[in-house]
């Protein structure tokens, strides 16, 4: 226990939806302490998103005293001794403390134990195996404080053993670095990755995206990415030519004017073609609409350049749509080499975060009222007039446009 490190001026630890499930959880007999990430970035000062918690208390007896309390509970992993806890809309994992009786690098079979440097012992990373009391008091079984402090991402006990448990932590090793690593990347843990790659092509492709995505949402991966590169790790992820230059100059773009990262623009900045894109989807098992986004990223031919004019890029974003022109000129201005252009740019994406779609005047009833008879003649005249009204800059001129639609339809009779 390292008892002179506390969390302080922590809302998740204060909240009454935590305090609610850790009084129901203890009660007069039970234990129950904060585990992993929100301990992590609460002594980072980085925003806690999930609050995950432990206990020696067996999965049964935490649903029965959440219920007891009140509070829905939901056995999202039985098998693995999770439960969770929802209240007022907010959701806490609850894990009973484990230790490893068999693993095949994909999945274990865990036993339940009392102990808490066991369940320690089983973890990934040094600095994911802290503890905190109800009193944000910090427990550190394993030396995790001095190497986030440190910024080392080191594997708990022997590198390769904790690999072999879960190959995912090939994968896992490199996104957290990117998040809260600092300089190079823990050379025993790297050696350790490199010698059981092959193994990442035993994971399932949502486990992968799940790391490969929140890897490239970190500021700047570019340097973690460059050492997975060098180790052959990234070609059993991500395989085919790469666009490094690309991506780091999206990542500069982001950082110089605090963009949001956005994990499927970076990963279009990567690839290099349509068919990589395709295949990348179907191995990391995308959605759709992040395979569709992808794919459209990776082969549009829409013309976007800095020194577009307000009409032109009007014209884009009806035709194309504001997120995929928001996409495309983010993409465009990644692969621009000159610094000089980047006020042209931020002046095209507040035009494009700005605008607003016009509504095309005409109807089906106002075709039919110009004497085209009913039928697929009526969306033919519709189409072109409106190709007409697009290109005269979204014109609401009634008469010009009376006068385009009668001119159609006089030509297609």
């Amino acid at each position: 226990m390292s008892e002179s490190v506390k969390l302080t001026n922590q809302q998740w630890l204060t909240a009454p939806e935590t305090r609610s499930v850790l009084a129901a959880i203890v009660g007069r007999d039970g234990k129950a302490r904060f585990v992993g990430g929100c301990v992590r970035n609460a002594l980072l000062g980085v925003a806690v998103a999930d609050v995950d918690i432990a206990t020696p208390l067996l999965p049964d007896e935490v649903m029965r005293r959440l219920e007891a309390a009140g509070i829905r509970s939901i056995g999202t992993g039985l098998d693995h001794g999770t439960v969770t806890a929802v209240t007022n809309k907010r959701a806490f994992e609850i894990t009973t403390l484990r230790r490893d009786v068999a693993t095949d690098g994909r999945r274990a079979t865990v036993a339940y134990t009392d102990n808490w440097a066991e369940d320690a012992s089983r973890r990934d990373f040094t600095m994911n195996a802290l503890y905190a009391d109800a009193e944000g008091v910090v427990y550190d079984p394993v030396g995790g404080l001095v190497d986030l402090k440190a910024g080392r991402v080191r594997f708990i006990g022997d590198a390769a053993t904790r690999i072999k448990e879960d190959y995912l932590r090939i994968l896992r090793l490199f996104r957290i670095h990117a998040w809260y690593g600092k300089g190079d990347i823990d050379a025993v843990a790297l050696h350790a990755c490199a010698a059981a790659r092959d193994h990442i092509k035993s994971l399932s492709g949502e486990r992968i995206q799940k790391e490969m995505l929140r890897l490239l949402e970190a500021e700047n991966p570019m340097a973690v990415l460059r050492a997975m590169a060098a180790s052959t790790i990234l070609s059993e992820a991500l395989p085919g030519d790469l666009n490094f230059d690309r991506l780091q100059r999206l990542c500069d773009v982001d950082i110089n004017n605090f963009f949001e990262a956005d994990a499927i623009l970076r990963l279009a900045a990567l690839v290099t073609s349509d068919e990589r894109a395709a295949a990348i989807a179907t191995r990391w098992r995308l959605s759709n609409d992040d395979r569709d986004r992808l794919r459209v990223l990776a082969s549009s031919t829409v013309k976007i350049v800095s020194y577009m004019s307000v009409p032109e890029l009007q014209r884009a974003l009806y035709r194309q749509g504001q997120r995929r022109i928001r996409d495309l000129v983010r993409l465009r201005w990644a692969e621009d080499t000159k610094p000089s252009n980047a006020v042209q740019w931020r002046a095209e994406l507040a035009i494009v975060d700005s605008w607003t779609r016009p509504v095309f005047p005409l109807t089906g009833r106002d075709v039919m009222g110009a004497g085209v008879p009913e039928g697929p003649l009526v969306g033919r005249v519709m189409n072109e007039v409106e190709e007409w009204w697009i290109d005269s800059n979204f014109t609401d001129d009634p008469f010009s446009i009376a006068e385009r639609l009668k001119a159609v339809a006089q030509g297609l009779a």
